[in-house]
């Protein structure tokens, strides 16, 4: 009866320790399925990029850490949207800005007023920091190529854009995507303040 009852108990021990493997292998399945997944998210479809500088202010503050949506997913880029792109000739680091205008539109500059025009209509922009009263060297009226965009910064006075004649119109190329929402915001430079509702869907 003895070795019959210690049968049973290294039974027991035996199941209970095949079970708790069984929980440890499944667990570390699922992290392992997990990193892959955020891995190849973060590869083949975003990734995280952070906002250096204030050209984007009020939109974006410095510190800001965009999620952004890869370029060969973004399809037809449009008018307000905020991209990412990068021209090594432009600039070394990335570069955060608004397409104000796609191929085929006019862009237009009146820059006493600091009202800006496409295709002749002034542009209701109330996502600026002020208006755009800073030239830079860009002749306008200006009709934007074939397959590029026209950017600008959102604090109009204090961004190198579109309007710097060593940028110009950004061949689509050039972008690496589309920023969708802010995934953690720096410090608003007035306030101290982080908001995470700046961008979400991009107005």
């Amino acid at each position: 009866m003895k070795r019959d009852r210690q049968a049973v108990w290294s039974g027991e021990t035996a199941e209970k320790n095949t079970g708790g493997g069984r929980e440890i292998y499944e667990w570390v399945q699922a992290l392992v399925c997990s990193v892959l997944a955020v891995v190849l998210l973060f590869t083949f479809v975003m990734r995280l990029i952070g906002v250096d500088g204030h050209s984007m202010v009020p939109t974006l503050q410095d510190g800001d850490r965009l999620l952004v949506l890869n370029a060969g997913l973004c399809g037809d880029y449009r008018q307000g949207d905020i991209v990412v792109l990068r021209k090594e000739s432009f600039m070394d680091s990335l570069i955060v800005k608004r397409v104000i205008a796609t191929e085929g539109q006019v862009v237009d500059i009146d820059f006493l007023s600091g009202t800006v025009f496409v295709d002749g209509t002034p542009l209701h922009e109330d996502y600026i920091n002020e208006p755009t009263y800073t030239a830079e060297g860009t002749e306008f009226p200006l009709t934007v190529p074939e397959g590029s965009v026209f950017v600008m910064g959102d604090n109009r006075n204090h961004s190198n854009d579109s309007r710097d004649i060593r940028l110009g119109t950004v061949d689509t190329r050039y972008l690496i995507g589309r920023a969708v929402l802010v995934a953690f915001p720096g410090p608003d430079a007035a306030t101290g303040e982080r908001n995470y509702r700046r961008i979400g869907g991009i107005a």
